[in-house]
């Protein structure tokens, strides 16, 4: 017997941030495992993630970060 989808998905929700990300690129592996755009993505996360780690550049909330996209789109 499988687990529901909803039964899974309250499972996952619970798991520690980095532990989601894990099953999140899994997930999207699943869809496109030899995709050329899929690859360039995850190398870009993976590039920027360690820009942050390594204190080159900080993150910005998610709210201040619209607020600049919209003024250069204004």
């Amino acid at each position: 017997m499988t687990t529901p989808a909803h039964d899974l998905a309250a499972e996952v929700l619970e798991l520690p941030a980095e532990e989601r990300a894990r099953i999140l690129q899994l997930l999207i592996a699943s869809f496109e495992p030899k995709s050329n755009a899929q690859k360039a993505w995850m190398n870009l996360a993976l590039h920027r993630r360690e820009e942050v780690r390594s204190g080159k550049v900080a993150m910005v909330p998610g709210d201040e970060a619209l607020a600049r996209v919209k003024a250069r789109i204004a």
